[in-house]
């Protein structure tokens, strides 16, 4: 039964574009599938009245050619559910272990949003101040001024480092180790994409900056700054920044990546990956209690104050450099729905892992996920992630 009105199909069309969702490939590999596991005693998750037979559906019969596992939490205002299906790693074939943790990719930068807001609200940090002030010899001397605001807001025109993008290139380079000041160089080498304040363009590069500010207005690393500001206080227990250790410590189920070989797909393990190519962009860890709980606090303003907290949900008045409006906040997106209320949302890929956050503003409608997508870093968005969106949708 797949329960999707008009509505949901508008929404989920119009996110999936949004997402850079095309219709997914098949890949040349099947494996025996397991049934989902409900999980309502997860930590602050009670059923109530909500019916998840859209969810449950939707991560149903992993693991298969697009996911070796998937992991799903909403909430809503009838009930709240958490489930997950497939495997912890294709060898052993046992299930996905209770509160996996997993990578959140891009989702990093919300917190590393809230902790640079946090920074204001203390007054050791200006939105509007420069980067060549407070990151002296960062920047060329004749480059043009970038403020604190346009890092998180996407709209500094710095330019990103250039690597190949191919696979094997790729594989061998996943233990590499960077630095940010090795990323920001390697940056400068490229162009810059347009004069800071008059165009956004989601990239890693101002977030990459920002997590250089949290550690040198605090005087410590950004794992460190992360512990203490976010994870402890709020008691997430899964929830860290793993530096140059290219492990998944802990819970966790493996990711895996399809690679074309002499005419056939192979399934390479990714689980071991350096993290070190996206620092306060892209590389922190965590789990769904975690990042529900992290949402939930986020937006009800216990994690920056609610002055600060505003620029999370304020776009700037530039076009994309698509041509369209800014959708990007600081450390959010803003998704308008049709009945005129806007969902925020955060996506994340590594290699192996797909995490995703939504919310509306209020919090009343929450959605965490991660699916071990054996595509993760391709241009088509897991058919798996695209079910998980339109059967959260038919719920909203």
């Amino acid at each position: 039964m797949k329960i999707m009105n008009r509505r949901t199909v508008l929404v989920a069309t119009t996110l999936g574009a949004l997402l850079g969702v095309t219709a997914p490939g098949t890949l040349a590999f099947a494996a025996p599938t397991s049934t989902v596991g409900d999980r309502h005693a997860a930590p602050g998750c009670r059923p109530g009245t909500l019916d998840p037979t859209p969810v449950r559906q939707a991560i149903a019969g992993l693991p298969d050619a697009d996911a070796t596992s998937a992991q799903v939490r909403i909430t809503t205002p009838d009930g709240c559910w958490t489930g997950t299906t497939g495997v912890r790693d294709l060898r052993s074939q046992q299930p996905v272990p209770p509160h996996a943790r997993f990578r959140v990719g891009s989702v990093t930068k919300t917190f590393t949003a809230a902790m640079v807001l946090q920074l204001v609200a203390e007054r050791r940090l200006d939105l509007d101040a420069s980067v060549q002030r407070l990151l002296p010899g960062l920047l060329p001397a004749d480059y043009p001024t970038v403020s604190v605001r346009q890092l998180l807001d996407h709209t500094s025109g710095l330019p990103s480092p250039s690597v190949p993008d191919d696979i094997e290139w790729q594989l061998a380079h996943r233990y590499d180790r960077w630095t940010p000041q090795q990323l920001v160089r390697l940056g400068l080498d490229n162009p810059r994409e347009f004069d800071p304040g008059t165009r956004q363009h989601y990239t890693n590069m101002g977030y990459i900056v920002a997590g250089l500010l949290i550690e040198k207005v605090t005087g410590h690393p950004y794992a460190t700054e992360l512990d203490r500001r976010i994870a402890r206080p709020l008691g997430l227990r899964d929830t860290y920044a793993p530096g140059d250790d290219p492990r998944l410590r802990g819970p966790h189920a493996h990711g895996y990546q399809a690679v074309d070989r002499d005419g056939r797909t192979e399934l390479v393990d990714v689980t071991t990956w350096s993290q070190t190519f996206t620092p306060a962009a892209g590389n922190i860890i965590s789990s769904l209690i975690d990042l529900d709980t992290f949402l939930t606090a986020l937006f009800a303003g216990r994690v920056v104050p609610a002055a600060q907290l505003s620029t999370m949900f304020t776009l700037p008045g530039v076009p994309d450099v698509s041509g369209g409006p800014a959708r990007y906040s600081a450390g959010l997106t803003a998704f308008p729905l049709p009945d005129g209320e806007t969902l925020w949302i955060k996506t994340g890929s590594r290699y192996g892992y797909l995490a995703g956050t939504a919310s509306t503003r209020d919090g009343r409608f929450r959605v965490e996920y991660s699916i071990t997508s054996t595509d993760a870093k391709g241009e088509e968005l897991s058919a798996t992630a695209q079910r998980v969106i339109a059967a959260a949708l038919s719920l909203l």
